[in-house]
Protein backbone atom coordinates (compact mmCIF):
# COMPACT_ATOMS: atom_id res chain seq x y z
CA UNK A 1 0.00 0.00 0.00
CA UNK A 2 2.88 2.35 0.81
CA UNK A 3 4.39 1.74 -2.63
CA UNK A 4 1.05 2.44 -4.35
CA UNK A 5 0.55 5.64 -2.36
CA UNK A 6 4.09 6.77 -3.19
CA UNK A 7 3.49 6.09 -6.89
CA UNK A 8 0.36 8.27 -6.95
CA UNK A 9 2.17 11.01 -5.06
CA UNK A 10 5.23 11.09 -7.32
CA UNK A 11 3.26 11.00 -10.57
CA UNK A 12 0.86 13.70 -9.36
CA UNK A 13 3.64 15.97 -8.14
CA UNK A 14 5.46 15.55 -11.43
CA UNK A 15 2.83 17.70 -13.11
CA UNK A 16 3.74 20.72 -10.97
CA UNK A 17 7.52 20.88 -11.09
CA UNK A 18 9.78 22.34 -13.72
CA UNK A 19 9.90 20.37 -16.94
CA UNK A 20 13.52 19.33 -16.43
CA UNK A 21 12.60 17.46 -13.23
CA UNK A 22 9.53 15.65 -14.55
CA UNK A 23 11.50 12.70 -15.89
CA UNK A 24 13.10 12.23 -12.47
CA UNK A 25 9.73 12.07 -10.73
CA UNK A 26 8.37 9.77 -13.44
CA UNK A 27 11.26 7.38 -12.85
CA UNK A 28 10.80 7.29 -9.06
CA UNK A 29 7.09 6.73 -9.67
CA UNK A 30 7.96 3.76 -11.89
CA UNK A 31 10.27 2.40 -9.19
CA UNK A 32 7.51 2.36 -6.57
CA UNK A 33 4.92 1.10 -9.08
CA UNK A 34 7.07 -1.89 -10.06
CA UNK A 35 7.68 -2.61 -6.37
CA UNK A 36 3.94 -2.42 -5.62
CA UNK A 37 3.12 -4.94 -8.35
CA UNK A 38 5.74 -7.41 -7.16
CA UNK A 39 4.70 -7.05 -3.54
CA UNK A 40 1.18 -7.93 -4.65
CA UNK A 41 2.53 -11.10 -6.27
CA UNK A 42 4.56 -11.97 -3.17
CA UNK A 43 1.59 -11.39 -0.88
CA UNK A 44 -0.58 -13.81 -2.87
CA UNK A 45 2.21 -16.38 -2.94
CA UNK A 46 2.66 -16.04 0.84
CA UNK A 47 -1.06 -16.54 1.49
CA UNK A 48 -1.01 -19.82 -0.43
CA UNK A 49 2.39 -21.29 0.54
CA UNK A 50 3.60 -19.17 3.49
CA UNK A 51 6.88 -18.59 1.68
CA UNK A 52 8.40 -15.76 -0.33
CA UNK A 53 9.67 -16.60 -3.82
CA UNK A 54 13.04 -14.85 -4.13
CA UNK A 55 12.63 -14.71 -7.90
CA UNK A 56 9.95 -12.02 -7.48
CA UNK A 57 12.26 -9.89 -5.34
CA UNK A 58 15.07 -10.17 -7.85
CA UNK A 59 12.85 -9.39 -10.83
CA UNK A 60 11.73 -6.31 -8.89
CA UNK A 61 15.32 -5.30 -8.04
CA UNK A 62 16.54 -5.99 -11.58
CA UNK A 63 14.09 -3.34 -12.82
CA UNK A 64 14.04 -0.84 -9.96
CA UNK A 65 17.70 -0.69 -8.89
CA UNK A 66 19.03 0.26 -12.36
CA UNK A 67 16.28 2.90 -12.53
CA UNK A 68 17.55 4.33 -9.25
CA UNK A 69 21.09 4.40 -10.60
CA UNK A 70 19.78 6.21 -13.66
CA UNK A 71 18.41 8.87 -11.31
CA UNK A 72 21.91 9.97 -10.35
CA UNK A 73 22.63 10.55 -14.03
CA UNK A 74 19.27 12.20 -14.76
CA UNK A 75 19.45 14.82 -12.00
CA UNK A 76 23.01 15.76 -12.95
CA UNK A 77 22.07 16.17 -16.60
CA UNK A 78 18.97 18.17 -15.63
CA UNK A 79 21.16 20.46 -13.55
CA UNK A 80 23.49 21.03 -16.50
CA UNK A 81 26.45 19.23 -14.92
CA UNK A 82 29.07 17.81 -17.26
CA UNK A 83 28.96 14.03 -16.92
CA UNK A 84 29.89 11.42 -19.50
CA UNK A 85 28.11 8.20 -20.38
CA UNK A 86 31.00 6.20 -18.90
CA UNK A 87 29.80 7.14 -15.41
CA UNK A 88 26.33 5.80 -16.18
CA UNK A 89 27.89 2.62 -17.59
CA UNK A 90 29.93 1.99 -14.44
CA UNK A 91 26.84 2.43 -12.26
CA UNK A 92 24.88 0.04 -14.46
CA UNK A 93 27.60 -2.64 -14.53
CA UNK A 94 28.02 -2.43 -10.74
CA UNK A 95 24.28 -2.77 -10.28
CA UNK A 96 23.94 -5.80 -12.55
CA UNK A 97 26.91 -7.55 -10.91
CA UNK A 98 25.50 -6.92 -7.44
CA UNK A 99 22.08 -8.32 -8.33
CA UNK A 100 23.29 -11.22 -10.48
CA UNK A 101 25.66 -12.66 -7.91
CA UNK A 102 23.18 -12.04 -5.10
CA UNK A 103 20.58 -14.10 -6.91
CA UNK A 104 23.01 -16.89 -7.81
CA UNK A 105 23.94 -17.21 -4.15
CA UNK A 106 20.38 -17.13 -2.81
CA UNK A 107 19.18 -19.56 -5.47
CA UNK A 108 21.93 -22.05 -4.61
CA UNK A 109 23.45 -21.83 -8.08
CA UNK A 110 26.77 -20.60 -6.71
CA UNK A 111 28.70 -20.85 -3.46
CA UNK A 112 26.97 -18.36 -1.16
CA UNK A 113 30.23 -16.88 0.18
CA UNK A 114 31.75 -16.39 -3.26
CA UNK A 115 28.50 -14.93 -4.60
CA UNK A 116 28.31 -12.58 -1.62
CA UNK A 117 31.87 -11.37 -2.18
CA UNK A 118 31.37 -10.76 -5.90
CA UNK A 119 28.08 -9.01 -5.25
CA UNK A 120 29.82 -6.72 -2.76
CA UNK A 121 32.38 -5.84 -5.44
CA UNK A 122 29.51 -4.60 -7.62
CA UNK A 123 28.21 -2.51 -4.73
CA UNK A 124 31.73 -1.15 -4.14
CA UNK A 125 31.89 0.02 -7.77
CA UNK A 126 28.66 1.97 -7.24
CA UNK A 127 29.88 3.45 -3.95
CA UNK A 128 33.15 4.55 -5.52
CA UNK A 129 31.43 6.19 -8.47
CA UNK A 130 29.00 8.25 -6.38
CA UNK A 131 31.49 9.17 -3.65
CA UNK A 132 34.79 9.58 -5.51
CA UNK A 133 34.15 9.03 -9.22
CA UNK A 134 32.92 11.15 -12.11
CA UNK A 135 29.35 11.32 -10.76
CA UNK A 136 30.60 12.80 -7.50
CA UNK A 137 32.72 15.36 -9.33
CA UNK A 138 29.81 16.38 -11.53
CA UNK A 139 27.58 16.85 -8.47
CA UNK A 140 30.16 19.14 -6.89
CA UNK A 141 30.20 21.35 -9.99
CA UNK A 142 26.39 21.52 -9.94
CA UNK A 143 26.42 22.56 -6.27
CA UNK A 144 23.43 23.96 -4.37
CA UNK A 145 20.25 21.92 -4.07
CA UNK A 146 21.54 19.31 -6.53
CA UNK A 147 24.59 18.59 -4.41
CA UNK A 148 22.44 18.44 -1.29
CA UNK A 149 20.08 15.92 -2.91
CA UNK A 150 23.00 13.97 -4.36
CA UNK A 151 24.52 13.70 -0.88
CA UNK A 152 21.26 12.37 0.57
CA UNK A 153 20.79 9.90 -2.29
CA UNK A 154 24.27 8.47 -2.00
CA UNK A 155 23.91 8.22 1.78
CA UNK A 156 20.82 6.08 1.23
CA UNK A 157 22.80 3.89 -1.18
CA UNK A 158 25.63 3.57 1.35
CA UNK A 159 23.60 3.05 4.54
CA UNK A 160 20.15 1.97 3.34
CA UNK A 161 21.45 -0.53 0.80
CA UNK A 162 23.56 -2.13 3.54
CA UNK A 163 20.30 -3.66 4.80
CA UNK A 164 20.22 -5.99 1.78
CA UNK A 165 23.58 -7.69 2.44
CA UNK A 166 22.54 -7.84 6.11
CA UNK A 167 19.51 -9.86 5.03
CA UNK A 168 21.75 -12.06 2.88
CA UNK A 169 24.10 -12.67 5.82
CA UNK A 170 21.24 -13.46 8.20
CA UNK A 171 19.55 -15.76 5.72
CA UNK A 172 22.47 -17.58 4.13
CA UNK A 173 25.74 -17.01 5.99
CA UNK A 174 24.68 -17.02 9.65
CA UNK A 175 22.90 -20.33 9.80
CA UNK A 176 19.62 -19.08 8.36
CA UNK A 177 16.69 -17.18 9.83
CA UNK A 178 12.96 -17.68 9.45
CA UNK A 179 11.17 -16.24 6.43
CA UNK A 180 9.21 -13.72 8.48
CA UNK A 181 12.38 -12.10 9.86
CA UNK A 182 13.99 -12.01 6.43
CA UNK A 183 10.85 -10.41 4.99
CA UNK A 184 10.93 -7.69 7.65
CA UNK A 185 14.57 -6.91 6.80
CA UNK A 186 13.96 -6.74 3.05
CA UNK A 187 10.66 -4.86 3.36
CA UNK A 188 12.29 -2.24 5.58
CA UNK A 189 15.08 -1.90 3.05
CA UNK A 190 12.65 -1.39 0.16
CA UNK A 191 10.65 1.18 2.11
CA UNK A 192 13.75 3.26 2.86
CA UNK A 193 15.59 2.75 -0.39
CA UNK A 194 12.68 3.34 -2.75
CA UNK A 195 10.19 5.67 -1.09
CA UNK A 196 12.69 7.77 0.86
CA UNK A 197 15.02 7.86 -2.15
CA UNK A 198 12.14 9.20 -4.24
CA UNK A 199 11.21 11.79 -1.63
CA UNK A 200 14.74 13.20 -1.76
CA UNK A 201 14.39 13.73 -5.51
CA UNK A 202 10.90 15.19 -5.07
CA UNK A 203 12.27 17.66 -2.52
CA UNK A 204 14.98 18.74 -4.95
CA UNK A 205 12.45 19.22 -7.76
CA UNK A 206 10.10 21.23 -5.54
CA UNK A 207 12.85 23.51 -4.25
CA UNK A 208 13.97 24.28 -7.78
CA UNK A 209 10.50 24.84 -9.21
CA UNK A 210 9.11 28.38 -9.25
CA UNK A 211 5.56 27.01 -9.59
CA UNK A 212 5.65 26.36 -5.84
CA UNK A 213 6.70 29.93 -5.00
Amino acid sequence: IGMIAATVFFLYEGAFVKKKWRLSLLVVGLVTLVAAVHYDYMRDFWVVKEATPNIYRYIDWLITVPLQMIEFYIILVAAGAAIGSSSFLRLLVGTIAMLLFGYLGEAGLMDVRLAFGLGMVGWAVIIYEIFAGAASSAAKTAGGAVMSAFNAMRLIVLVGWAIYPLGYVLGYLAGGVDSSTLNIVYNLADFVNKILFGLVIWHLAVNDSSEYA
